[in-house]
């Protein structure tokens, strides 16, 4: 019989005596110091562990299996560890669609059974053709961490362009396979990232670096990248340079056609945020890239060519974004035409597709989808089945159907089929996941933040749940980048949900939940309103007695890692477990690694005097106290993580297994070939069996089955 999570024993039944296993219990493995200091502008920084960044060095090497040995023999005791797995396992083992694409005669989608590493993409001849295997990234490698995507397919629809990428890494391969065949060609493009691959006759243009120094593959510095022409057939080394910058060797660039093929697009950026844009009308023999926007201080994405204008998605003039029209022989600002004009509401995107505009908006961080006529002119507001997130509607400009996908905390995603012409939408496919989505309820509050700022925050909990201050609750936040967290589906919860636990997500500033504006406010100087943000969030849930700061995790990937590390080491005592992940925690040396430079934009930089006091005053690595008891905390990397590399996480560790003052654990678990994420669904499923695992043990809470 299947063994069931039921409610936890919260009181009585196990005390924190049983779980809390005492740190002087743990041997750490000895970590050397080194005499490293530095001065930034007068100040002097120690970093006893810069040693630790050379993770090709034997030392860091002995170092890492140290660390692991000993989390994993922690980890390993935990009694009902095994069964968090199984459950894991059993609630992940249902199949997954994304929604189709057509090219042609042929629809494209991907399907994951269950279980499989990889979702695998199926091909078939109209809507109601026979599905076959087009590729199974599951056969590339023994251990399924080989990764394989559609990047795009030729305007005849004859080629795909494929990426292939290994263990996690942000590097890929561009290959090409034969749609009608399903064969390869022999075409290898190598040392690729951050690039899409953008077709034009028999070829395709894509962004490209030179081959890293070696042992520098996972940790050099991104710099130099250009822009090639690849025609099928030929020798990566013949491809032909279309766009370089040694002026500007860390500006980064792409290329992108519109679907007739008479515009190509170059897009050229000096970070995450803000981008030049210019045009090349391919219609003219010779002609050279002409500027439609210059300057780094605004988003522009072209959307479509239409009688000879540029129609643009763009937060120029509009920290809420509007749809223009741009007259690429008078792109003045002034002398735009306004197409979708700028909302109360954030247009969070745009996309034109089956001779319309549809617009996703964000209404406190859910989506409101409106379609319009490429003149702007409004068609009809698209109902969705409740609050939540919805995404989709690509196609070319003949589509006669259209899909998109919606889901929220508690409702799987479920695929539409759309009829732009008629507005019907119909379900397509569902998700059929093993719980009961009536058992649970989604609320949205909004808290004072301690500015006063409103901030909003999705909570998820079972129906009728006792407000009595025990639960054990998972705070989990992002808060940068202009990226929004709207309401997402995630079976992994489902652990903490039916045990009766709480998960929380606010929206803090630094999002895109509210445009720039709200962008802006937690970015460089106003880093700081993101903490704070996500430190009254976490006293709402235990004032309103949905928890208890012993009962508290908080936990955050990447930027969100960042996040964690900064606020456990700002308000130690508030919390009962620390998860940062792929955390960005030397603020100071980030930007010296791989892609980091580009954050510069988000964060500010170290090298510049006016920046260094804030990065300073913030970076989890250099904010630890002697003398402090810190939550229960596992840090958690990858060997193969080259956007936010493990220099960070070993440092952190470190630092924090030194400084701790009291017995909580102090782990550091470091994945072996995987990246920025888990490099397939059974370490992902192990990754998370250790979260929960680990988070309901340091809160002294049981989980009970029948």
């Amino acid at each position: 019989m299947r063994q069931m999570f039921t409610v936890l024993a919260l009181v009585g039944l196990v005390v924190f005596a049983w779980a809390c296993r005492k740190a002087e219990e743990i041997s750490y493995p000895a970590t050397k110091t080194v005499d490293q200091v530095d001065d930034y502008f007068g100040t002097k920084v120690a970093d006893p562990y810069r040693w630790l960044e050379d993770d090709q060095a034997e030392d860091v090497k002995a170092w890492v299996a140290a660390q692991n040995e000993v989390t994993f023999g922690f980890l390993g005791k935990i009694p009902f560890r095994p069964k968090i797995k199984e459950r894991l396992t059993e609630v992940f083992n249902y199949p997954r669609y994304s929604s189709p694409f057509r090219a042609g005669e042929y629809y494209f989608f991907t399907k994951n059974d269950g279980l499989q590493n990889q979702s695998v993409y199926y091909i078939q001849k109209g809507l109601d053709g026979t599905p076959e295997v087009f590729l199974d990234p599951n056969t590339l490698s023994p251990d399924g961490t080989v990764r394989a995507n559609i990047l795009s397919i030729s305007m005849d629809n004859k080629y795909a362009a494929i990426s292939r990428g290994e263990a996690g890494s942000d590097w890929f391969e561009i290959r090409v396979m034969e749609i009608a065949t399903k064969g390869e060609l022999p075409d290898r493009i190598q040392w690729v990232k951050f690039s899409d691959a953008a077709w034009q006759g028999a070829g395709f243009y894509y962004s490209g670096y030179e081959k890293p120094a070696p042992g520098e593959e996972l940790s050099g510095k991104n710099e130099n990248q250009k822009v090639y022409y690849h025609r099928l057939g030929d020798a990566q080394a013949n491809d032909t340079l279309v766009f370089e910058d040694p002026a500007h060797p860390l500006r980064m660039f792409g290329a992108g056609l519109t679907e007739d093929e008479k515009a190509l697009f170059l897009y050229v950026s000096e970070g995450t945020y803000g981008n030049e844009l210019f045009w090349k009308d391919l219609t003219k023999k010779d002609a050279g890239f002409e500027p439609l926007i210059t300057g780094f201080e605004y988003n522009t994405v072209p959307l479509d060519l239409v009688d000879g204008r540029v129609l643009a998605y763009t937060n120029v003039d509009a920290a809420n974004y509007r749809v223009v029209r741009i007259d690429p022989g008078q792109p003045a600002t002034e002398n735009w035409t306004t197409v979708i004009p700028e909302r109360p509401e954030v247009l969070s995107g745009a996309t034109a597709s089956a001779g319309y505009l549809f617009c996703n908006y964000l209404k406190d961080a859910n989506t409101k989808i409106s379609q319009h006529n490429l003149d702007g002119t409004p068609v009809r507001e698209i109902g969705l089945p409740a609050l939540g997130s919805a995404g989709g509607f690509g196609g070319k400009r003949d589509e006669k159907i259209l899909f998109y996908t919606f889901t929220s905390f508690t409702y799987p995603p479920a695929i539409y089929k759309y009829d732009p012409a008629t507005g019907l939408s119909e379900v397509f496919r569902t998700s059929e996941v093993k719980f009961d989505p009536a058992d649970y309820e989604t609320k949205q509050v909004f808290y004072a933040s301690k500015d006063g700022t409103r901030v909003p925050m999705f909570i998820v909990h079972k129906k009728g749940l006792a407000l009595d201050g025990k639960r054990p609750a998972f705070l989990t936040a992002y808060g940068g980048f202009n990226i929004s967290q709207t309401p997402y589906f995630s079976v992994s919860t489902l652990i903490l949900l039916e045990n009766g636990g709480v998960f929380a997500m606010p929206n803090l500033r630094g999002g895109g939940e509210y445009g720039e504006v709200w962008h802006k406010a937690g970015m460089l100087e106003k880093k700081q309103n993101v903490f704070d943000d996500f430190i009254a969030a976490a006293e709402y849930l235990i004032q309103e007695k949905y928890t208890s700061r012993n009962r508290l995790a908080v936990a955050g990937g990447s930027n969100g890692g960042l996040l964690i590390g900064a606020v456990m080491t700002q308000r130690p005592e508030l919390f009962g477990v620390a998860f940062p992940a792929m955390g960005v925690l030397d603020m100071l040396r980030y930007h010296k690694f791989t892609i980091g430079y580009a954050w510069a934009v988000e964060y500010g930089s170290s090298d510049n005097e006016k920046d260094f006091p804030y990065l300073y005053a913030y970076s989890p690595l250099h904010n630890f106290r002697d003398g402090v008891c810190y939550p229960a905390t596992m840090v958690t990397t990858a060997d193969h993580d080259d956007r936010v590399v493990p220099a960070h996480s070993f440092k952190f560790a470190a630092t924090l297994q030194a400084k701790q003052a009291c017995d909580n654990p102090v782990l550091i678990r470091i994945e072996t070939r995987s990246g920025h994420g888990s490099s397939n669904l059974t370490k992902a499923i192990e990754d998370l069996t250790d979260q929960w695992s680990f988070m309901f043990f340091s809160m002294g809470v049981k989980p009970v089955y029948k």
